[in-house]
């Protein structure tokens, strides 16, 4: 008896002790972008667990050791950090940081080597409602026209780059939680149900063709999908 209840005590003690690494044994990848199209570089990636810091690499992807219920941090200068939250399913993370509003934070994403292409980050113009109070905008066109200089509202259109054509359109593309719309939608949101705004003028905007040739106009709702 006293020999079952030692082999059996032994036994607890390795599973005891080796619950750890087998929890710690797993591989978790992704890739880090800001606008889903702009991958960015040596971001920060910190698993709870272990307190290991990564960097994302030239291609905005990571690899990192985690345990099935951890949580991983995302930082970068002049950004807004990112966590997420690790369950038995996820097993490839993309992230999206949403850079900060101001010259400086262009300067710091630039300088820390986050974003390799300045021309396209040049390109883009972004809002933010932890920096902004969307809510005395009396609708979201209005908000458009009065934050982003350069932008104005034509026939109900957003026109992000001029008049390009007389004969055809020159609306910019209208992107919400992923989705393409065009003008209209915009007259069905509240400015107080926007998380972010942010216009690109041109470069990043290839990443949706011919339809981005005039611009794109990408807003997160605040009941749309984090990532």
């Amino acid at each position: 008896m006293k020999d079952k209840l030692k082999f059996l005590g032994m036994v607890l003690f390795i599973i005891f002790f080796s619950l750890p690494s087998i929890a710690q044994d797993r591989i978790v990848t992704g890739r880090v972008f800001m606008l889903d199209s702009i991958p960015l570089i040596n971001v920060n990636i910190k698993v709870q667990s272990t307190k290991d810091v990564f960097k994302s690499d030239t291609t905005g992807r990571f690899s990192v050791r985690a345990n099935s219920e951890d949580k991983i941090f995302f930082s970068a200068k002049g950004f807004f950090s990112e966590k997420v939250k690790l369950d038995n399913k996820i097993k490839t993370i993309v992230v999206n940081l949403k850079l900060k509003s101001g010259v400086k934070n262009r300067e710091y994403a630039v300088g820390y080597g986050y974003v390799s292409d300045k021309n396209k980050l040049n390109a883009i113009s972004s809002l933010n409602n932890k920096e902004q109070d969307f809510s005395m905008y009396t609708d979201l066109k209005e908000l458009i026209r009065g934050r982003f200089a350069g932008v104005h509202i034509e026939n109900g259109e957003v026109i992000v780059r001029g008049i390009q054509s007389i004969n055809c359109t020159n609306a910019a593309l209208i992107v919400i939680d992923g989705q393409i719309f065009d003008s209209n939608i915009l007259n069905t949101f509240s400015p107080s149900d926007i998380k972010s705004i942010n216009i690109i003028k041109d470069g990043g905007a290839a990443i949706y063709g011919s339809r981005g040739a005039n611009g794109v106009v990408i807003i997160e709702t605040k009941t749309g999908k984090d990532n």
